[in-house]
């Protein structure tokens, strides 16, 4: 079965080959005799009843600086013309994004969109993690300051993040007896303009961040990401250190709580970031640390993806 797979994706001039999950995604798809398009969002429109990009045919190779061809641009029909779209852009999760679902939801599942685009829409990173009260840390989305200082005092030791960020940008820890609260809440109502979320500190994340990979609702591996000296984020973005792990019994016990949903909705690749006892994120939107994982116990989760999609066409 050789399939035609449409890359939505930032610019494959912009990957890391050593660490880009997207770029492992497409060299398995290609070693399975499938032909891959990139396109970017802007390259997509909706046309009466069509939803069409200008995409171009793409070749993956694990060569450093010399990872991809690209080929002439096409005007292709991705509800006719393409099998499957990954749709793997980073996120921030803003209007624009939510746009790309609504008018992918018009081919899927014809045309098989990785993640379901409305499941996507509907499962912000930091707001899906809220169906889940039991297994989360203390937290609190608002724009209130007022709450905020009430939620500090309860808690003493507190992180501060955005609602809609990505890769540990805006992260900021606050303490008990950090005079910086004030301007810090006044900087996110001023510069974001949403709501942001507030969580109690977790000392165990000196411990690591966990990372876990769950394929069509099934835990298939993970890294610890520890952060550096100094740093309170663990992204590996920002410097944080992968290192090998095994799941726990808690981690065990919260992938298998999660877990069917994320398959009843069509979740097929989730990245979920665990520390220490609770579950701190779900990433449905463009996870990463698929490659990190190989590296360390050899499990291949491109094909682990591939055998799931596969599976459901």
């Amino acid at each position: 079965m050789s399939l035609n797979v449409a890359l939505q994706m930032d610019p494959v001039e912009t990957i890391d080959i050593n660490g880009d999950s997207t770029f492992a995604m497409g060299l398995e798809a290609q070693k399975r005799g499938h032909k891959l398009f990139h396109y970017l969002v802007e390259d997509m429109s909706f046309v009466n009843d069509k939803v069409k990009a200008h995409a171009k045919p793409l070749e993956f190779r694990r060569e450093e600086g010399n990872h991809y061809t690209l080929g002439s641009p096409r005007h292709i029909d991705l509800g006719d013309d393409i099998d499957v779209i990954l749709m793997r852009q980073d996120p921030p999760f803003h209007m624009g994004y939510i746009t790309a679902t609504h008018i992918l939801e018009h081919i899927h599942p014809k045309t098989l969109v990785v993640n379901d685009p409305a499941s996507v829409r509907n499962a912000p990173e930091k707001i899906f993690l809220t169906r889940f009260p039991d297994l989360m840390p203390p937290t609190m989305i608002t724009m209130n300051g007022d709450d905020v200082r009430s939620f500090r005092k309860q808690y003493g030791d507190i992180i501060v993040k955005p609602l809609y960020g990505n890769g540990g940008a805006g992260v900021f820890r606050i303490k008990e007896d950090d005079q910086n609260l004030s301007s810090l809440i006044e900087m996110f109502q001023e510069f974001y303009g949403e709501p942001f979320i507030v969580q109690k500190y977790l000392s165990d994340v000196r411990r690591g961040d966990k990372r876990i990979i769950l394929v069509d609702g099934e835990a298939v591996g993970a890294i610890n990401r520890v952060p550096g000296e100094g740093e309170v984020r663990s992204n590996m973005h920002v410097g944080g250190e992968a290192r090998k792990t095994e799941l726990t019994a808690r981690e065990q016990e919260i992938c298998e709580a999660i877990g069917p949903i994320l398959k009843e909705q069509g979740q097929i690749f989730v990245g979920i970031d665990v520390i220490g006892d609770y579950l701190t994120e779900i990433n449905v939107t463009s996870p990463t640390g698929i490659q990190e994982i190989q590296r360390f116990d050899g499990t291949d989760i491109s094909a682990l993806i591939w055998n799931a999609i596969e599976a459901k066409l």
